[in-house]
């Protein structure tokens, strides 16, 4: 089809937005078939954009939501390191600096420039058309540990830095940049495959992106897009318009790793169609890995932005025209070099701070506190069968926050994850020298309320080998939250059960966050660990539940009785915080819970 100064159709117009749509999702498609690590292939933890030629967002396909519009702050950052016009057909960069990149160095970015006529055309007679980008974990990239870095300093304690580094040149790979990677991974093979997988992933986007131009013309494309772009920033605006004007704000904690909480605070002020969140009352930068880069803040209020405005619609760049950030550097929320931000689980919990300060404004639209972190333990060591370095690692789901309508989702991934799977146990098992002991619901972890919170979990990992092991979370110390006066879920934690040859004192095991102070039994409740661990050793994740809304006193006598039966609430929890009292026969005792409900 030649070009066409013709203004395109409507139809046109959305053939076009579902192509590129359609695009990303067969980019997610291709990395999920050749990605050597479980990581990428079962947890989904990667995020996939396409952009056009000014680097505005045209597509998306993420796996890890919290992913959302990191990819975008890294690109600017890359063209402006290294130039428009030394990109070449057949290019190929990585960027994991994490204050260009988004987030921390093993979330490694992979971007190249996407021409109309290929890779063998003359760069200067080619027409660069966009950009496609995918961003995954590596498990292992020179760090000074294996698996996670839970106690850095510097940033260069974090692994190799590539700011924006050509590891292919004019579709040639770079051997010794490749060498590079290579002789600084622990696991090197899974490392390059994944990378494979990542840039096979980029050719996908480059191929349907140069195809669409082809079949349409430029001119035609372009003024799709540009539409598809006015569309989004006119329904966000529309949306935005709908929301109460004012200014909330909320206050949370997460844990540190120095035995400090860290303050996280944001505001929220709605004004019109404009919508800014603004953090910069939360602590300065931390000693520990804990900051965050500018980016990640950036892509924090995109999500909770998208989920109150345009939740059901596929990204672009003109949905987030109507929202504004603050946040000054060397706060928590601008890390700078060389501040440390290998653990970014802050800004997990920092999502549940903004919509608490969002139910302020709109209780009717926000559910109560979910579990508030992603609980993650992570195992590493050399794999007994294969004599191989191997690194693992597991997401857990928590409970999610009760609305003004309805009861809070079972053991769903917090929102940060949202598109993230767990491990099947068969694989993991397979994967790593572990035996689950046991998966279930955590009964009574759900926040009480007139409608109640979602359940988190319990999953035991038992030691089957000698391995290593870590545990990354960040909210373990304060609870969540309920609405209108429900009551908050139980917190998340773990509880280590050590061989009997071992104690809490063990060199073998580091507690960064000891939580035996807050819980009334002989357990050993931690936080934050990392420790090598022996057969028989048992990690218990125990995961947070969703808050309650609503008077628990309000709540239906037979819901309660059900949850009874369900096992999500025990009969002494029914009685004491619902009022509510059931037989031993699982029966609703009528007279007595009418009697309890009027004292």
């Amino acid at each position: 089809m030649s070009e066409s100064t013709l203004e395109p159709d409507a139809a046109t117009v959305e053939v076009v937005r579902n192509y590129l749509t359609s695009a990303a999702t067969e980019m997610q498609r291709t990395l999920i078939r050749t990605a050597y690590n479980t990581i990428i292939y079962e947890i989904l933890d990667f995020g996939i954009s396409l952009y056009d030629r000014d680097r505005n967002l045209i597509a998306d396909s993420p796996g890890l939501a919290l992913f959302l519009g990191a990819n975008d702050y890294a690109l600017d950052k890359l063209v402006e390191h290294l130039g428009e016009e030394n990109m070449e057909p057949g290019d190929v960069i990585i960027m994991n600096y994490p204050y260009w990149s988004s987030t921390h160095t093993l979330d490694v970015g992979v971007f190249a420039p996407i021409f109309r006529e290929g890779e063998d055309a003359d760069a200067e007679e080619n027409e660069l058309i966009g950009y496609a980008a995918t961003r995954a974990h590596w498990l292992d990239l020179g760090a000074k540990d294996a698996g996670y870095v839970l106690d850095s300093t510097d940033v260069h304690q974090e692994g190799v830095i590539f700011p924006g580094t050509k590891v292919y040149k004019r579709g040639e790979p770079d051997e010794e940049i490749l060498d590079l990677i290579r002789f600084n991974s622990r696991i090197p093979e899974k490392v390059l495959g994944d990378l494979n997988a990542q840039i096979a992933a980029i050719r996908t986007g480059k191929r349907r992106l140069r195809e669409l131009h082809g079949k349409y013309g430029s001119e035609t494309v372009d003024r799709c897009i540009e539409r598809i772009h006015d569309h989004g920033e006119r329904t966000a605006r529309e949306a935005v318009r709908e929301l109460p004007d004012g200014t909330w704000s909320a206050v949370d904690y997460a844990d540190g790793t120095t035995g400090e909480l860290i303050r996280i605070e944001v505001e929220v002020t709605i004004d019109g169609e404009e919508v800014r969140f603004d953090f910069s009352n939360s602590d300065d930068e931390v000693e520990g890995p804990l900051n965050l880069p500018r980016g990640m803040t950036e892509t924090v209020s995109k999500l909770c932005f998208k989920s109150i405005t345009t939740p059901e619609e596929v990204s672009n760049a003109g949905q987030y025209a109507p929202m504004s950030i603050h946040a000054p550097e060397g706060n928590l929320f601008h890390a700078t070099y060389p501040a440390p931000t290998f653990t970014i689980w802050t800004a997990i919990v920092s999502i549940d701070v903004v919509y608490k300060a969002l139910a302020k404004a709109m209780p009717d639209r926000i559910p109560a506190s979910s579990g508030g972190d992603l609980n993650d333990i992570m195992l590493y060591g050399v794999d007994p069968d294969t004599g191989r370095q191997f690194v693992e690692a597991n997401n857990d789901a928590v409970g999610w926050g009760a609305t003004d309508t309805h009861d809070g989702a079972n053991a769903v991934m917090h929102i940060s994850e949202t598109m993230v799977q767990n491990i099947p146990v068969e694989v993991f098992e397979n994967k790593a020298p572990i035996e689950f002991d046991e998966l279930s619901l955590r009964r009574d972890s759900g926040g009480a309320g007139e409608h109640r919170g979602g359940l988190g979990l319990r999953r035991d990992f038992r030691i089957a080998h000698p391995v290593g092991a870590l545990s990354i979370i960040q909210k373990t110390r304060k609870p969540g939250w309920g609405i209108d006066g429900g009551k908050p879920g139980a917190k998340n934690g773990v509880v280590l059960d050590l061989v009997d040859d071992a104690d809490a004192d063990d060199d073998r095991v580091q507690v960064l966050v000891d939580n035996t102070d807050i819980y009334d039994d002989d357990q050993l409740w931690v936080g934050m660990f990392r420790g090598e661990f022996v057969p028989g050793d048992v990690i218990s994740n125990r995961t947070g539940g969703g808050g309650g809304y609503g008077n628990p006193l309000e709540r239906d006598p037979e819901a309660v009785r059900e949850d009874v039966i369900d096992g999500y609430v025990s009969r002494e929890t029914a009685r004491e915080v619902y009022g509510v009292a059931i037989t031993e026969d699982g029966d609703l005792d009528r007279e007595e819970t009418e009697s309890l409900r009027a004292d």
